[in-house]
């Protein structure tokens, strides 16, 4: 049995690093392939610690923390990913950002993803959110990483009512697996209208 719960306080500062090494070992992965270093997840979950307006939700096989998911305002994210939205007719203090959902693969197919947005949206909704949003990497095709049984997200994330929100892009850094240095990738914005309204 796998147990879903939300993360705060002591029990998010007691998986910190659990949740930062889930983080590398995932994103190693198609489509991220993200070079992950440890001193930085260590400070980017920081901001998520003693947050009123961010959560956390952690899923646990016993005591082992074997995924987590994260959201926050818009507003408190990085200013790269705010950019994106001045186009649209979204207020910015009306959305909020779904930031990652990590799972180890044993683990996936059991209905875990829906609960993490679950959990997410109700508390999107809690804060007062019309909007619920999150980003995906964009990937060439014919990229050669690509597995030849990768089967796209997209239509998992439709089933929960997201769609891609046309034109909005937000561009990131990071290192890809087995590169020197960082380059930038394009990141897809999908959003849905919780409130039941079309995106």
């Amino acid at each position: 049995m796998i147990r879903i719960s939300p993360l705060t306080g002591q029990a998010l500062l007691d998986v910190l690093d659990d949740v930062a090494g889930l983080r590398i070992e995932v994103f190693r992965d198609w489509p991220y392939l993200y070079h992950g270093d440890l001193d930085y997840e260590r400070r980017y979950m920081q901001s998520y610690v003693g947050s009123a307006a961010a959560i956390v939700v952690g899923a646990f096989d016993g005591d082992r923390l074997v995924g987590a998911s994260t959201g926050t305002p818009m507003e408190d994210h990085a200013e790269d990913f705010l950019t994106p939205f001045a186009q649209t007719d979204w207020p910015m203090d009306q959305i909020f950002y779904c930031a990652e959902s990590i799972l180890l693969p044993q683990y996936r197919g059991r209905g875990i993803g829906h609960a993490f947005f679950d959990h997410r949206e109700a508390h999107a909704r809690s804060l007062g959110r019309r909007y619920s949003a999150f980003c995906s990497v964009m990937r060439p095709a014919d990229h050669p990483a690509r597995p030849s049984d990768y089967a796209p997200l997209d239509p998992f994330w439709r089933k929960r009512g997201y769609q891609p929100l046309d034109g909005v892009i937000a561009r990131f850094n990071w290192t890809d697996m087995g590169d020197a240095g960082q380059s930038e990738k394009p990141l897809q914005f999908w959003g849905r209208d919780l409130t039941g309204g079309a995106a």
